[in-house]
């Protein structure tokens, strides 16, 4: 059975809106894009790469999907581009039609948490989620994340759309692992 494994950037106030760059994502007017590339730094790789683990997939929101299709496949060979580009990947979308652009993507469509109910059954891989906010709150409403690693950045945004919006589900978690970062980021691995 394939476990879920969500991982964030989120900020102090929990905005996980457009880390990356200042255009990723400009929903709701959103004008504070990348605002984690200051924090960035080498050893959040290796702990990423830790967390994921060598047997994974990806899996991803529609948005999420098409931002991280349109980059990967034109970057240069490396090891996370080549481990990206190589990944099985599961799209959860309704509009999208087949057959995906980016190699290995497989299109799942209607109920995103039944198809990811369903996928962690007959999967023995996990489950990875980069970003994929909306589906990530969604699989929290179903309890099928089983493990958030979210990176932490000393950043306070005052706006933005957050990872655990009012309405979501009281969850217990439990802290597994908690790794401070030379910029002041904490990785904070919860299960």
């Amino acid at each position: 059975m394939g476990q879920v494994v969500a991982i964030e950037h989120l900020t102090l106030d929990g905005v996980y809106q457009a880390p990356a760059r200042e255009d990723e994502d400009r929903r709701d007017g959103f004008d504070l894009g990348g605002w984690a590339m200051a924090a960035s730094a080498p050893e959040m790789q290796h702990v990423i790469g830790a967390r994921m683990g060598s047997s994974w997939s990806l899996l991803a929101g529609r948005v999420t999907y098409e931002d991280l299709a349109g980059f990967w496949p034109k970057q240069p060979a490396n090891p996370i581009t080549d481990a990206l580009n190589n990944a099985e990947k599961f799209v959860i979308s309704n509009t999208l039609a087949e057959p995906l652009a980016w190699e290995n993507s497989t299109l799942l469509r209607g109920d995103g948490a039944e198809a990811v109910e369903r996928l962690k059954k007959q999967h023995d891989k996990r489950l990875v989620i980069f970003g994929s906010g909306a589906l990530v709150q969604s699989l929290v409403q179903r309890k099928l994340v089983d493990e958030f690693v979210l990176q932490v950045h000393p950043v306070v945004l005052g706006k933005g759309r957050r990872l655990f919006a009012e309405g979501s589900p009281f969850t217990q978690l439990k802290l597994i692992e908690s790794v401070p970062v030379s910029t002041g980021v904490v990785i904070l691995t919860y299960q």
